[in-house]
């Protein structure tokens, strides 16, 4: 792999780890600015809702600009909102912080997608947007159980303000690291619409929806699943997170590897199954002693992560696939979609954790991903059956 993919991947570590630490933080936020933690809540979906509708309309608008320098403005930016949200003196003014971080992460991300898959030859396009997306998965292992222990321990300002340095660090590590004169994305968002709505292209969006729908369901109030079923307090909590980001570094790595060794839809068939039967067992086990819970939640959460992330760069990779001469605008949509699909995907599990509790999250969790599983295999069935598709999956 070109060593350039580092520098993508530090940027999507920064990104990562701002967008999971605020979960670990909003106790400390309500407390701070004197709301409740579902009022601190809306601190996600806003960010969620503000990426999905951004991403696509900023990288319409700056397509045509050269990409190593767009990815420095945008990685600029994420640094400048982090300032601005460590400066922050009320709910609606870091409100207004989060939305200019997901405007520039929406910037960021989909074009560093597309600038790994053209720097390496098309079979080993996988492998690629692996590197990139490992930077998430760090995050997930490290960023989650740290905005935990900050946000019980000291003060959640000092997040951003980390984050913040280390969205500078990859600025300067993409001036001197990625190559120059990097292809165009250039298109209008009249195009980019016309990408989304070709068939192939807007099934696979809807499978994206639903399968991140499903891990964010249980995902966002894992800490009183995690309570009420293992009956651990915040350090436990703590712990089981880092688990499972070791678990989605695995998964990310084994996914990258498998797409390019067994292609792409192969692989995700196998992870939905698998994501299906850990969130169905997740909310099973909320019916044992707390002990024997804990025993159970340990491989189901770990089988959760490892199949979750080993579906993304599958799935990114199949867009860009069914898209190659746009694979800058499918990747862009894919984005646009997963963040629609965590926005709803945590309403619905505010939903279920209100009228259900928390045993009810993995079962909405598995039907969501059971979802995407029948949606996905519809579409490859046909593609099977139609062998003079012009554009694999």
């Amino acid at each position: 792999m070109p060593a350039s993919l580092v520098w993508l991947a530090i940027g999507a570590f920064a990104i990562g780890t701002e967008g999971l630490m605020i979960a670990g933080l909003l106790p400390a936020i309500a407390a701070d600015f004197h709301s409740s933690v579902a009022t601190a809540g809306q601190l996600i979906t806003i960010f969620a809702l503000a990426y999905a509708v951004g991403s696509p309309i900023l990288s319409a608008l700056c397509g045509g600009l050269d990409r190593r320098r767009l990815l420095m403005a945008a990685l600029l930016a994420f640094a400048l909102a982090n300032l601005l949200a460590a400066l922050t003196e009320s709910l609606w003014q870091l409100i207004a912080a989060r939305v200019l971080l997901a405007l520039s992460a929406g910037l960021f991300m989909p074009t560093a997608y597309a600038v790994a898959a053209s720097l390496v030859p098309p079979e080993r396009r996988g492998r690629a947007i692996a590197t990139v997306t490992s930077g998430m998965t760090i995050a997930t292992a490290l960023g989650v159980p740290l905005g935990a222990w900050i946000g019980n321990h000291a003060d959640w300002r000092s997040t951003f303000l980390i984050v913040a340095g280390l969205s500078l660090a990859g600025v300067a590590g993409l001036r001197f690291g990625l190559p120059a004169r990097l292809p165009l994305g250039a298109s209008t968002l009249a195009e980019r619409l016309a990408v989304a709505r070709r068939p192939a292209v807007l099934q696979a969006l809807i499978v994206t929806f639903f399968w991140i729908a499903a891990a964010f369901v249980l995902y966002t109030f894992i800490a009183p699943y995690l309570e009420r079923a293992a009956g651990i307090g915040p350090d436990g909590v703590t712990a089981m997170l880092f688990l499972f980001g070791i678990g989605s570094a695995i998964g990310n790595t084994l996914g990258g590897q498998l797409t390019d060794r067994i292609g792409p839809v192969r692989l995700q068939l196998g992870a939905l199954v698998f994501l299906v039967l850990a969130l169905a067992g997740l909310s099973a086990a909320t019916a044992l002693p707390s002990g024997q819970a804990l025993i159970a939640i340990v491989p189901l959460m770990l089988a959760w992560s490892i199949a979750g992330w080993a579906f993304h760069p599958a799935q990114t990779t199949r867009l860009i696939r069914l898209a190659p001469e746009v694979g800058m605008i499918a990747a862009s949509l894919n984005s646009s979609a997963l963040y629609a699909g965590i926005a709803f995907g945590s309403a619905l599990g505010a939903a279920t954790l209100e009228r259900g509790g928390v045993t009810a999250l993995g079962w909405v969790g598995a039907l969501s991903a059971a979802i995407a599983l029948a949606l996905l295999a519809a579409t490859a069935r046909r593609r099977a059956a139609s062998p003079a598709a012009s554009q694999p999956a």
